[in-house]
């Protein structure tokens, strides 16, 4: 059983797309149809049925995710271990964060990393920061960094390298929305606000609400991860409570047409690189994690 099979079967669970796996594995749809079928027949079992319009896993399929995130994984350990004797980390490192994040506190991290360990290969994906415990559990990152939930899991580690201030945020070009918000005493009920759909990020501006009895909300929208609500600020679509860095690190066209206000009586949160406790002792893993601790 070729484990590069193995790598494609996992992505294409996660896509259930033929066309989005291959191009995310650089190989055409031929070719991950091709592997897909060579592991089925390696297995006598389908593990996916598929027509001209959607994909889905069989029973066999399902069962069969285990056993392939489970080899991967000793596989990679087991590539580890010996590189280690050698003193040398050689293998790949599976980072998920932000877009935000990625501009504002991966580099400086990245640059020690990669100078201490060159043979290390770095893939990074970006998304939704909400969703980074769930990559590390699910095995789709090695590690993530994410904003502390209130309740960490017991599975996963967190060590915090920054915190994270929240802003008011309000459309700078003339609209209802920027006349009501500037006000000196803003009726809150009555202003379109736009929130992430959830996250430490929600959960402060859930418990904001509270406190400034705001029992019925206007909400416009509901979006995932913080980078696209500043666009929609910016044109006017309503307001926003955020992360400082988030609208720091806009685009300058975009910062422009921002007003940003402090506010004083909500709580920042900690900023930290996060992984399965069971396995930050993995050589990479731990390797990096101890570079983090140096900081």
């Amino acid at each position: 059983m070729d484990l590069s099979d193995l790598k494609c079967f996992l992505n294409l669970t996660q896509t259930l797309h033929f066309g989005r796996s291959a191009s995310a594995l650089h190989m055409s749809a031929s070719t991950l149809s091709r592997q897909i079928q060579r592991l089925e027949n390696s297995l006598g079992q389908a593990l996916f049925i598929r027509d001209n319009r959607h994909v889905e896993l069989t029973e066999a399929g399902q069962k069969f995710i285990n056993f392939a995130q489970t080899t991967l994984l000793e596989y990679e350990q087991i590539k580890q271990l010996v590189n280690a004797k050698n003193s040398t980390l050689a293998g790949e490192l599976k980072l998920f964060c932000s877009v935000t994040a990625a501009y504002s506190h991966l580099p400086p991290i990245l640059d020690k990393f990669r100078a201490l360990h060159p043979n290390v290969e770095i893939k990074l994906s970006t998304g939704d920061a909400a969703d980074a415990l769930e990559k590390i559990q699910s095995r789709e990152a090695d590690l993530g960094i994410a904003g502390r939930p209130a309740n960490l899991p017991l599975s996963i580690i967190f060590h915090k390298i920054g915190d994270i201030e929240l802003s008011l945020i309000i459309p700078a070009m003339p609209c209802q929305v920027k006349q009501a918000a500037i006000q000196a005493n803003p009726n809150w009920e009555e202003i379109p606000f736009i929130l992430p759909e959830h996250g430490p990020s929600r959960k402060r501006v859930d418990e904001w609400f509270k406190r400034q009895n705001i029992k019925h909300p206007h909400i416009y929208a509901t979006v995932a991860g913080h980078e696209a609500i500043v666009p929609m600020v910016a044109v006017g679509c309503g307001i926003a409570i955020l992360p400082a860095v988030v609208v720091e690190n806009s685009a300058e066209t975009i910062k422009q047409r921002i007003i940003k206000k402090e506010i004083l009586d909500i709580q920042s949160f900690d900023l930290g690189i996060c992984t399965q406790i069971k396995r930050m002792h993995e050589p990479i893993i731990e390797a990096f994690l101890a570079l983090i601790a140096k900081d």
